[in-house]
């Protein structure tokens, strides 16, 4: 028991990112149109798409485990895409935001600057 109390402690000192395997990017690294996307979730909209804002599930798992309606997803435009394109960023309810460009095959935290 005393493995478990130290590396809890040690999670919640390095934040959770460090021990979850999710890698991390500055926002100011993504492409512009995330920026964009970003910039409108700070301000709650308008979003150009009918499904951002809509519940992410989290299916995958490779986010941290919360309860259902936790995180949010918006579509991030690409250029030259007939439709909304495989990228994305999702939103936690504590503001915590993740980038995909792979619909949901790999995410990296968004660092604030």
């Amino acid at each position: 028991m005393r493995f478990a109390a130290l590396l809890a402690a040690l999670c919640l000192a390095a934040g959770a990112a460090a021990f979850s395997g999710i890698d991390e990017v500055r926002a100011s690294a993504l492409p512009p149109e995330a920026r964009v996307t970003i910039a409108l979730i700070r301000q709650g909209g308008p979003y150009p798409y009918r499904k951002d804002g809509a519940t992410f599930g989290n299916r995958e798992a490779l986010l941290p485990k919360r309860e259902r309606g936790w995180y949010r997803e918006f579509a991030v435009k690409t250029p030259g895409a007939k439709d909304r394109g495989a990228r994305r960023i999702v939103g936690g309810r504590d503001g915590t935001l993740y980038y995909t460009d792979d619909h949901y095959r790999s995410f990296k935290r968004i660092l604030a600057e």
